[in-house]
């Protein structure tokens, strides 16, 4: 009975300062996320003080809105790491891409070398109005290219909040989950917790990640977590260990 009364944490106390981010956009001007390179200085500096010791950022590539490439990602990379060294922010930092799975990426996984959170893990997005067609298949492909596939913030898929075997479908397909830390503080909604929380009991995630996007979801990570499966979501932050560089 006590423990049901017991306070929750503060989202950002969870972290502990050794956390490994694998999901954020601060990249300057490349996609939605930070816009100038003072935009990127700042949101590192503030996810320092939330507890992230080091960060693998993802940009969008998404053909059709963010044309981004592994050169152009690579570039702003540089431009950024040296920004850092001259403003003396100390948060190690690699880049990835988050990549949007539409007919256009079906072709170009076949084609060109993918950008990895390490390895040869990949994180995928999808549309969130419906599924795509051919989910299930660029998934394979994904995996026959020898790609380990890690869905984005699968909660924020709302289709399959009233269909939750289809979790399970991409599970036994093969796909990785990563939690968006702030669906656990009701960032995205209640609805969006909620599926998040039942993901959580059912042992479902993998990693997480904060998708810091702009100082707003940095001012999240000061709320309390409204989630239930507090342990579980201490268990996937510890996983995020595992992408260390």
């Amino acid at each position: 009975m006590l423990s049901f009364f017991k306070s929750k944490p503060i989202l950002k106390d969870l972290l502990d300062g050794s956390f490994v981010d694998i999901h954020s956009h601060l990249l300057p001007g490349i996609d939605d996320g930070a816009q100038t390179i003072s935009n990127s200085i700042a949101l590192a500096s503030s996810l320092e003080k939330i507890g992230v010791s080091q960060l693998i950022t993802t940009p969008h590539i998404n053909h059709y809105i963010w044309n981004n490439s592994p050169e152009s990602i690579k570039s702003k990379l540089q431009e950024t790491q040296n920004a850092f060294v001259e403003k003396n922010i100390q948060l190690p930092l690699q880049s990835a891409a988050e990549y949007f799975m539409d007919d256009w990426f079906a072709n170009h996984l076949k084609e060109e070398k993918l950008l990895t959170l390490k390895d040869n893990y990949v994180l995928i997005e999808m549309s969130y109005l419906n599924v795509p067609l051919t989910l299930y298949k660029t998934i394979f492909d994904l995996q026959v290219a020898g790609y380990v596939p890690v869905l984005a913030h699968p909660e924020r898929y709302t289709f399959f909040h009233k269909k939750f075997d289809e979790y399970k479908k991409l599970k036994d397909a093969g796909c990785l989950f990563q939690l968006n830390l702030l669906a656990t503080v009701e960032y995205y909604g209640s609805k969006i917790a909620k599926t998040a929380d039942e993901l959580l009991k059912k042992g479902m995630y993998d990693f997480c990640g904060t998708d810091v996007h702009h100082k707003n979801h940095i001012r999240a990570f000061d709320q309390k977590v409204k989630i239930e499966s507090i342990e579980n979501l201490k268990e996937i932050i510890t996983n995020n260990q595992f992408f260390k560089f």
